[in-house]
């Protein structure tokens, strides 16, 4: 059978559905580059926001006229009633969570190109708000640190030697199992293989409770000193009326702490703009936030009440203002990431080839996890030193020493 893949979203959904169709491939298919070559398309979802989950409505409709369709992620498990029909089949909460705790044990990575990476948990302790992920992915189910180093090993024979842990939270990793995510970071550094481990977004309020312990596992050279960390807002009272669980203060501690430990290190964060409640002293709260934290990576979304959650019948603000303080955030953090990137002209750094860019170009990643791009041919998962001697608008240009 030749299969066809499209994923959408987070590195969360990314990996499922690239393990996902790699257990397909596993049992003798064969996977093509269009979807009028398939007989079957694999759709990877995401409803984080109205306008996305639109679009894979559209999607999904378009990829039914050439094969059938399986889809699974975040629209399957919340609105995935709706799409059931004569070429579309949908892998439910249940099944899919069955598919999750058993059946992604032993895949092997038969096309690294729909590999993105290891999931280790499913589900989060929280219960924000606005967001629809959790109703999506429900309580939280940790795999074994065996199965997951297991997991890992079988990528390395393959020779992908990025190593990326995901989850909604994976600071949230081993609380149903009497566990802590240092302890699975430690277990995996226990692997004797040259490699690399980045790790996945972590949720502020379960990273403030394993921070001591997790800067002590980042200490070994082989992890990147990078930390996706979403703070939502920079204001008290919105992030209680989110139900965040945690205060301004909270995230910059953890800041502080990481950035005292690793100067040279990585942030990224996440902000909704427009969360109903927001007005003017929020925004100028969550620019100073943005101004004293200085985060390299920032992803802004603005607010959109989903369905089935306590957010969906509130109002968020004029739209009008939304897209001011929007672009304002943006501008921001355009300024914030050129001079963070300044930095490090004339530096020398070492770095991970990870991936063919454009224009024959290769890219690599520096110990912060840094995009460093070269203009010369160079295997991929090789590691070489370059001299930091440009910069692009968010990546460093590298020439090889």
């Amino acid at each position: 059978m030749k299969i066809y893949s499209e994923s959408y979203g987070c590195t969360l959904n990314k990996s499922e559905s690239g393990l996902f169709v790699n257990k397909l491939l596993n049992e003798g298919n064969e996977l093509v580059d269009s979807p009028e070559d398939s007989d079957l398309c694999v759709i990877g979802t995401c409803v984080v926001v109205k306008k996305t989950e639109e679009k894979m409505y559209s999607r999904i409709q378009e990829l039914s006229k050439y094969s059938k369709v399986k889809v699974i992620g975040c629209l399957a498990t919340v609105n995935g009633g709706m799409l059931n029909g004569e070429n579309i089949e949908v892998i439910d909460s249940k099944s899919f969570r069955s598919f999750y705790t058993g059946n992604l044990d032993g895949i092997e990575i038969k096309e690294p190109s729909i590999f993105d990476g290891i999931p280790i948990n499913q589900g989060c302790t929280g219960s924000c708000n606005f967001c629809i992920s959790h109703i999506a992915r429900g309580k939280l189910i940790s795999r074994s640190p065996e199965k997951i180093r297991n997991q890992i090993v079988m990528q390395l024979k393959r020779g992908l030697k990025e190593v990326r842990i995901s989850s909604l939270d994976t600071a949230a990793y081993g609380r149903d199992i009497n566990l802590k995510l240092p302890d699975l970071i430690k277990q995996i550094l226990l692997l004797k293989d040259d490699f690399a481990l980045r790790v996945g977004m972590m949720e502020p309020k379960n990273t403030f409770d394993i921070i001591d312990d997790l800067m002590l596992c980042y200490r070994d050279a082989r992890v990147f000193k990078f930390m996706h960390l979403p703070v939502q807002s920079g204001d008290d009272r919105i992030l209680e009326a989110m139900n965040r669980e945690y205060d301004v203060n909270t995230f910059i501690d953890i800041v502080g702490k990481f950035r005292s430990t690793y100067e040279d290190s990585t942030l990224s964060t996440d902000i909704i703009s427009g969360y109903h409640g927001d007005d003017e002293e929020s925004h100028e709260k969550t620019m100073k936030l943005i101004e004293r934290s200085r985060p390299d990576i920032i992803n802004i979304t603005r607010f959109s009440p989903r369905p089935y959650t306590p957010d969906y019948l509130t109002k968020p603000p004029a739209s009008n203002l939304v897209k001011r303080w929007t672009r304002e955030y943006s501008d921001l953090h355009k300024k914030i990431l050129s001079e963070n990137l300044e930095k490090n002209l004339g530096r020398i750094e070492s770095i991970l080839i990870t991936e063919n860019g454009k224009d024959d170009t290769m890219v690599g990643r520096d110990q912060a996890y840094r995009p460093v791009v070269l203009k010369s041919y160079l295997p991929l998962y090789s590691r070489v030193d370059v001299e930091i001697v440009g910069l692009g608008s968010t990546y460093l240009i590298g020439r090889k020493v």
